[in-house]
């Protein structure tokens, strides 16, 4: 798939039906993430990939009742670092940065297979890291649902989710949020 498509794909859509998720296809979107850049090559990311069934459902009870709907993935995906694991210059602390990254790469190769990756902030993190087994010094960033888009998103959503579906964000202008050479010049 063209690089260009591939980002253009990339939704956050909640309808999903249920698609096997092998450990191969795990093993290659994440070699993918990994050559993720990173500050002194730390690569500070950690993800805990959650297909068994009856894991899932112990994960279902950390997400927030906006989630419902990622109940349908066939994966959850736990993204997770702490700053001791990346670099620390000055007052800047690069984990966050970096994990984001990773995160990307990883969430543009399982589109670029076909499949939706959906990032969530909507979740109990001291209740997902209890079931994960993720330490508390760890810091929980986001959970990723994966599976297949639904062709029947009505069998699967509120009215509200619905509605969103069916709609693709607008983006803001370059003069929003970009700048040449210094803030007080956009084109």
């Amino acid at each position: 798939m063209e690089f260009e498509k591939v980002i253009h794909m990339r939704r956050a859509l909640r309808a999903l039906d249920h698609i096997e998720i092998t450990e191969e296809f795990i093993r290659d979107v994440t070699l993918l993430a990994s050559r993720s850049p990173s500050c002194g090559n730390k690569q500070s990311w950690r993800f805990v990939f959650v297909k068994d069934k009856n894991q899932l459902e112990l994960l279902h009870v950390a997400l927030s009742g906006g989630n419902y709907w990622a109940k349908d993935a066939s994966m959850l995906i736990a993204v997770f670092s702490k700053p001791e694991l990346d670099c620390m210059i000055e007052e800047r602390n690069y984990y966050l940065f970096d994990t984001g990254m990773a995160t990307n790469q990883l969430m543009l190769a399982i589109v670029n297979r076909g499949l939706v990756a959906h990032a969530m902030a909507g979740f109990n993190e001291k209740v997902a890291k209890e079931v994960l087994n993720i330490s508390e010094d760890m810091r929980l960033i986001t959970i990723i649902a994966v599976g297949k888009h639904s062709a029947n998103p009505e069998s699967k959503l509120s009215d509200k989710h619905l509605e969103v579906e069916k709609i693709i964000s607008d983006r803001k202008n370059f003069e929003e949020f970009a700048y040449i050479d210094s803030v007080s010049h956009s084109l």
